[in-house]
């Protein structure tokens, strides 16, 4: 990892999540803030989204249903009732996109909330001070 990629994370959420460390840095960081069901859910959808075989795709899309967006889900995410009710109907016969709108509610919940408090957190400022030495 280089001061370069991690210094890029800081103009743009896009920036961050398209690197593999960026990734597992921001993970480590939400885990400090108990909501890394959020980048959990999102790289399953991204997974999710190149399954090719429908069965393994019902399988997995019913998982994801009871893991994260059911009502007390082990690891439920923050998602409004109408997007919620959409994915209960689209996962009887599910589609590669049919997560696609609870993915972007959770994207974008990381880049309002979580990721200006990560810009700021010890655990970027201090990467950045170790790579610079």
């Amino acid at each position: 990892m280089y001061l370069e990629e991690v210094l890029q994370w800081s103009q743009s959420f896009e920036k961050l999540m398209a690197t593999k460390h960026g990734r597992i840095i921001y993970r480590s960081y939400l885990k400090t803030e108990y909501s890394d069901e959020n980048i959990e859910f999102w790289l399953a959808c991204e997974n999710f989204k190149k399954i090719p075989s429908q069965k393994k795709r019902l399988s997995v899309a019913q998982k994801l249903f009871q893991h994260y967006i059911q009502p007390q889900a082990p690891r439920e995410i923050n998602i409004d009732s109408p997007t919620r009710e959409a994915i209960v109907m689209n996962i009887q016969k599910p589609t590669p996109s049919c997560f696609d709108e609870a993915q972007k509610i959770v994207y974008l919940h990381m880049e309002r909330d979580s990721y200006p408090r990560f810009l700021g957190s010890e655990i970027y400022q201090n990467l950045i001070q170790g790579l610079s030495a």
